[in-house]
This record gives structure tokens, C-alpha cells and sequence, in this order.
């Protein structure tokens, strides 16, 4: 139970007596520790707890037109691999095929994306990949890929001097690509999982529900105004995890809606992090 204990307690912030006492309630289920520390008012959110043991690169292509951009996340053992510049000239190529070569527009799937031709070439990017692995020395992991085509509008990539966040963002409808920068900006910074509220999976809506509403209990709120006191909760939700409904990370007086110009709308957008799904 310690490394469970020191997990949660780093994901939290919670103390040592609250998360062994949650986790004994849980039976040792860590997602349902968190939320019982939730519920007890312990903690407000807790931190992703999907974190992956894993290094890495991502990086982004965009063709010169700004209409089309491919994103790759490539995983490696240690951080210093993922400054040698092998790999990362590897992780660039990568991007850069996506963006050329994939016939996929959104999400690419690896075995796909694994079994394609190399920027043209003989080889795969599979075998690609497990040469340089013999190379460089360590395992890598192709994570995730992404590659947007914009029809009427542009796409805009950011990746954070870091290199471990990247985004792509499509808008529509104006051409100011100041707008897409500040956006892909915000996106990497504010970690939005939906564009809108339609896209809210109901599963999170009812767990973050059913959270609210026993913590409201808890705390000793009349059942008559526990739904009301979760309906208000929720717009806070929303406004944590809705792209649209955030506050715009540059200027908090207004949301992101409140930032697009007239007639402008943002199609979609992809934000990859390492060390999260």
C-alpha cells in the first residue's frame, strides 16, 4: 500500500493519513481513493493519473501553405536520449512524413502509420524506427501521431520550448494567424480535453456528477439544493475542460469564443503531452 499511498499523495497533495484512510476505504482502488478524497473536500482535482514512465520528443510539420500539419510523439527511455540529436532529427523526419505522406486526416493509427513507406523510401517506418533503436541505444516507443487538412481554413502548430507539449488547431473562417497562434498557445497552456460541451463524454459528465454530489452530501448541504449547488459546480466543470468556455490564457476577463473574430470558428485540435494519454 506505500507506493500507492506516495502516488496519491503526489497526484494530490492530499496528507498521509487522508490517502491511507481513502485507499483502505477503496479497498485499494486508486481511482476510487481520489474520488473519495474529492467527495471529504480533501483535495479539489487531482493530477492525471495515467502519467507514463517515459521520456521523449514531440514535434510538428507544416507545409507552407499552413493548410496541412502532421504531430508525432515519440517515447524514449531516458531524457537523455531525447536530447541527443539523432533523435530528434528522427522525431522531425517523423512529423515531416506525417504531414506529406499520411492519407489519414486525424488521429493516425500506429500500425498504419508503422507499416508506410518512409518519406517515399524502401524502408517502413517501423523498421525506420527499430534501426535507429539498434543506434541509438534504447527502446522507443511510436507513440501517437496526428495529421490535420484544412479545406477553407489554416492549421496552426505549437510545440512548447520544451518539447515535451504540442498542439495542432484548425480554424476557420479568418485568416489572422495570430489568432491560431494565440490559440495553440492557450491550448498547450490550459490542457482543454473538448472543444465543446456536446463532445463531453457522458461517463466523466456523470463520474464528475455523482463526485459533486456526494461531496455536497459530506458536507452537510439539504438535499432540496444539492442539485442546484451541482448544476453550478458543473458549469465550473465545463469551463475547466471546454476549450470554448475557457478563459483565455492571455486575458482572463473573456473566453475563448469571446477571442475568435466574427465569422470565425475552430474546427478542431489535437494536444499531445508527454508522460500523458
Amino acid at each position: 500500500m506505500m507506493e500507492s499511498i506516495k502516488k496519491l499523495r503526489e497526484m494530490t497533495g492530499a496528507g498521509m493519513m487522508d490517502v491511507k484512510k481513502a485507499l483502505t476505504d477503496a479497498a485499494g482502488d486508486e481511482e476510487k481513493a481520489v474520488a473519495l478524497l474529492r467527495e471529504r473536500g480533501i483535495v479539489k482535482a487531482a493530477k492525471k493519473a495515467d502519467r507514463e514512465a517515459s521520456d521523449g520528443l514531440i514535434r510538428a510539420y507544416l507545409s507552407a501553405d499552413g493548410k496541412t500539419a502532421g504531430m508525432v510523439e515519440i517515447n524514449s527511455e531516458t531524457d537523455f536520449v531525447a536530447r541527443n540529436s539523432d533523435f530528434q532529427a528522427l522525431v522531425g523526419d517523423f512529423a515531416r512524413h506525417i504531414a506529406e505522406n499520411g492519407a489519414v486526416d486525424g488521429a493516425i493509427g500506429m500500425d498504419v502509420l508503422s507499416s508506410q513507406k518512409f518519406l517515399n523510401q524502401e524502408i517502413t517506418l517501423g523498421d525506420h524506427l527499430a534501426e535507429n533503436i539498434t543506434k541509438i541505444g534504447e527502446n522507443l516507443i511510436l507513440n501517437r501521431a496526428a495529421r490535420f487538412v484544412a479545406t477553407t481554413g489554416f492549421v496552426t502548430t505549437y510545440i512548447h520550448q520544451n518539447d515535451k507539449i504540442g498542439v495542432l488547431v484548425e480554424i476557420e473562417g479568418t485568416s489572422d494567424a495570430q489568432i491560431g497562434k494565440d490559440i495553440a498557445l492557450h491550448i498547450a497552456a490550459e490542457r482543454p480535453r473538448y472543444l465543446t460541451r456536446d463532445e463531453v463524454n457522458t461517463t466523466d459528465l456523470e463520474k464528475e456528477r455523482e463526485i459533486l454530489t456526494n461531496k455536497a452530501r459530506n458536507e452537510g448541504k439539504p438535499e432540496n439544493i444539492i442539485e442546484k449547488i451541482v448544476a453550478g459546480q458543473l458549469s465550473k466543470f465545463y469551463e475547466d475542460n471546454v476549450l470554448l468556455e475557457q478563459k483565455f490564457v492571455k486575458d482572463n476577463s473573456i473566453t475563448i469564443t469571446q477571442v475568435l473574430p466574427a465569422g470565425a470558428s475552430i474546427k478542431r485540435f489535437a494536444r499531445f503531452e508527454i508522460g500523458n494519454k
